[in-house]
């Protein structure tokens, strides 16, 4: 072949591949500048031949780039720059549009030692990565809202079943291992089932929702844990707190709840939503497994119900009982 020819034709492929090609010689000058650096970074090749390359990109002195490029001509050292911490070192952009906006294409960037003759260069190589970053973020945010899907009740927004075996789980074992106290407490809201009947199950349901929020509401320490158990049913986790400490959390729930001041019905068991509450916790000198634990704040729940709603009852872990319905409304 032709030797023009054959260097007509490498000219041809190299500026038609769709990455940037720039071959620096030891002065750090541009030896080389292909079509896909001209498109992205708006610089003419014949602008930029000859021109030292970090008076192009001022900004790149003294960083990482600066530093793959010493290592690449004085070491002979190769570099790959990380993307995670160097997303778009390059301006560099996909559009006229973008580039008024400042939004730079997202970069994966290789530098390389290169011998052209006798003389020992660098070379960068410039993919954009943009498609492939956007396409991770997407992805990642989908795994995310699927956690969150997995793992949230539908209805309320709180934690949901699914959650709630999995953390209480974990906090019994962790209480276990480091002896420090944990509380349970199992919240029913009093007679939904009268609500539901005169409201309807649209009414129920905004019901069950401001008094998730208003049981959520009241939790702010990130270990703190509330969820749909099941129904009108709610269940709270409380590391570190101990008989008297979840107690006292509880009363403050209950009366929280009333004087949110949701309405009935008159003449009935009560004339606004209430709820009842059973307390079990953890002793840090008798540690209990997760069955006894729920077991205790559910008995307790009951003597709630049985000792008249709308009231905080805490019992110690302990051996199942019979547990007697309570009359008339749930």
């Amino acid at each position: 072949m032709d030797p023009n020819a054959d260097m007509s034709m490498q000219d041809s492929v190299l500026h038609a591949v769709n990455l940037g090609v720039v071959v620096l010689d030891a002065e750090r000058r541009v030896l080389l500048w292909n079509h896909w650096m001209e498109q992205h970074a708006g610089r003419a090749r014949a602008a930029v031949l000859g021109q030292d390359f970090f008076v192009l990109f001022p900004e790149l002195a003294d960083k990482r780039v600066d530093a793959a490029v010493r290592q690449a001509l004085h070491d002979r050292f190769p570099s790959v720059l990380s993307q995670t911490l160097h997303k778009a070192p390059f301006p560099l952009y996909a559009s006229a549009q973008a580039s008024a906006a400042g939004l730079r294409i997202q970069q994966a960037v290789a530098v390389t030692p290169l011998t052209v003759g006798s003389l020992a260069c660098c070379l960068i190589q410039i993919s954009d990565v943009t498609v492939a970053v956007n396409r991770e973020k997407l992805l990642r945010e989908q795994a995310l809202e699927l956690r969150s899907q997995t793992f949230s009740d539908g209805l309320t927004g709180i934690a949901n079943r699914r959650h709630f075996d999995i953390a209480v789980d974990k906090e019994v074992r962790r209480a276990k291992r480091a002896g420090t106290p944990l509380s349970l407490l199992m919240i029913d809201i009093d007679c939904f089932k009268a609500y539901n009947d005169q409201y309807g199950h649209q009414q129920g349901d905004d019901c069950l929702i401001k008094v998730a929020a208003a049981l959520a509401g009241l939790l702010h320490r990130p270990t703190d844990l509330i969820a749909r158990y099941g129904g009108e049913e709610f269940a709270v986790v409380l590391p570190d707190l101990d008989a008297a400490q979840g107690a006292a959390l509880a009363e403050v729930m209950r009366n929280h709840v009333a004087n949110l001041n949701i309405p009935l019905h008159e003449g009935g068991p009560t004339p606004r939503v209430t709820v009842s509450i059973g307390v079990a916790s953890q002793p840090t000198g008798a540690p209990v497994e997760v069955a006894a634990l729920i077991g205790a704040a559910d008995r307790a729940l009951y003597m709630a119900k049985r000792g008249g709603r709308d009231r905080v009852v805490a019992r110690d872990p302990e051996p199942a009982e019979p547990m007697v319905p309570p009359t008339h409304c749930a």
